[in-house]
């Protein structure tokens, strides 16, 4: 490895093992007898013969990375995107020491300090305090360093109130900012970024984005792995981009961000409707459509800027739920979060959904939309805890056509990413 070089990966693999149940309406006992038997036998097989034993009706090989290889500089600033389920944070872990590979190797330069998910790193029963000099610790820092970095590290956090009580009884976007706070400012050689800052308000966001520029500038390497393109792009020097397990591209952050833009599977439509195998689904909910319409009912992709923007999100729910959140964001084609909205607070009964057919329905207003194309996302989950299906994309434009109909002929686009029609009050004096 060359002297400049700090991560080097080459042909790097991961595989899992994974099981799959089948959906049964109705099981007698005498099937619950014969499949009990049948996995016994299949657990003796599996341990005469060296194998993992692992329950389920089928197993599946599951590749999270295959013949990954690239090279980070000393220094360099590296953002990692690429779609829900690409192999991000399977190559984080991997780096971090979390899992090992299957197979490829990877050589490190430097200690590395990682922020994967909230509380990685951490015991419970811990108070702050003792967790600060925990994690410096496992860094291979001595008392004395962790000593010295030791009130930045609480300002920073901003938990002085807090210090002393375990760490079980903060809530998530305390633990995400004293996390963060030990792993930047510990001083590793590689710092490894997942999205876990996106737990942390907007205040919290700003000051880490801050703090992990003067990381970069301090000649120190990060991997930052981020949906949000606007902030891969600002803070990135270099980008690699994941699909399937594999390196898509690699290069310059621009460009690496447009061709994710332009690959990320969303639909250049009106809406996404699917059979009832091919559906993004679970063993308690299916997706049935999303789809964009006007204020007729009429499904478009194309929407003048004084149409409402009506989203509409169908599903099957095949088990109460408690929690399920139904999110709908959208994105400027540079990837800028523009706003996002969910339906959480909008279902009574304590958060209960229960088994059933559905539709969540949004309507954004007219007139609040500049010209241009926007993207859609629609992301199903149980916040704080679990994404139900990957995130689905629609692409939609909006055209001036409502410009032209009041007789103004636009020469250019207007200034902004939104251009909402505020209310004025003309007065002759």
């Amino acid at each position: 490895m060359s002297s400049d070089v700090i991560i080097r990966v080459e042909n790097l693999g991961k595989k899992y093992t994974i099981r799959h149940e089948q959906r049964e309406r109705y099981t007698a006992l005498r099937d619950v007898i014969a499949r009990g038997a049948h996995s016994l036998l299949r657990k003796a097989g599996d341990m005469m013969h060296g194998r993992p034993v692992i329950e389920g009706d089928e197993l599946e090989e599951l590749w999270a990375l295959r013949d990954v290889s690239f090279e980070v500089k000393h220094g360099e600033v590296m953002g990692v995107i690429g779609p829900n389920g690409a192999g991000k944070s399977t190559l984080l872990k991997i780096l971090s020491r979390v899992t090992d590979p299957t197979e490829g190797r990877v050589e490190l330069r430097g200690r590395i300090a990682s922020l994967l998910e909230v509380g990685t790193g951490f015991h419970p029963e811990l108070t702050g305090r003792e967790n600060i000099f925990l994690n410096g610790s496992i860094l291979g820092m001595a008392r004395t360093e962790i000593k010295r970095k030791f009130d930045e590290i609480v300002a920073f956090a901003e938990i002085e109130r807090f210090l002393d009580t375990p760490v079980k009884r903060y809530s998530s976007g305390m633990y995400v900012r004293l996390a963060f706070a030990v792993a930047a400012h510990l001083e590793p050689e590689i710092l490894i970024i997942d999205e876990v800052l996106a737990v942390g308000d907007s205040e919290f966001q700003k000051k880490c984005l801050g703090k992990m520029k003067n990381v970069a500038g301090e000649g120190r390497t990060v991997l930052f792995v981020s949906h949000n393109m606007m902030v891969v792009k600002n803070l990135c020097s270099r980008a690699i981009l994941f699909a399937k397990g594999r390196i898509e591209a690699e290069g310059e952050t621009r460009g690496i961000i447009d061709k994710y833009l332009t690959t990320t599977g969303s639909q250049a439509g009106r809406f996404v409707t699917w059979t009832e195998e091919e559906a993004p689904q679970t063993q308690e909910i299916r997706l049935e459509t999303v789809e964009i319409a006007d204020d007729n009912g009429q499904t478009t992709s194309t929407l003048s800027t004084s149409d409402a923007l009506n989203i509409r999100i169908a599903y099957e729910l095949f088990a109460p739920l408690k929690h399920l959140r139904v999110t709908v964001g959208v994105d400027s084609p540079d990837g800028i979060e523009i706003f996002y909205s969910t339906d959480y607070h909008s279902w009574p009964d304590a958060g209960i959904r229960p088994r059933g057919r559905y539709v969540s329905a949004c309507r954004v207003p007219g007139f609040f939309f500049n010209l241009g194309m926007y993207r859609l996302c629609v992301q199903v989950d149980i916040p704080m805890e679990r994404e139900l299906v990957p995130p689905i994309y629609i692409d939609f434009t909006m055209d001036e056509l409502s410009y032209n109909q009041m007789g103004i002929n636009l020469h250019g686009r207007p200034a902004g990413l939104i251009h909402p029609r505020m209310e004025w009050e003309i007065k002759q004096r």
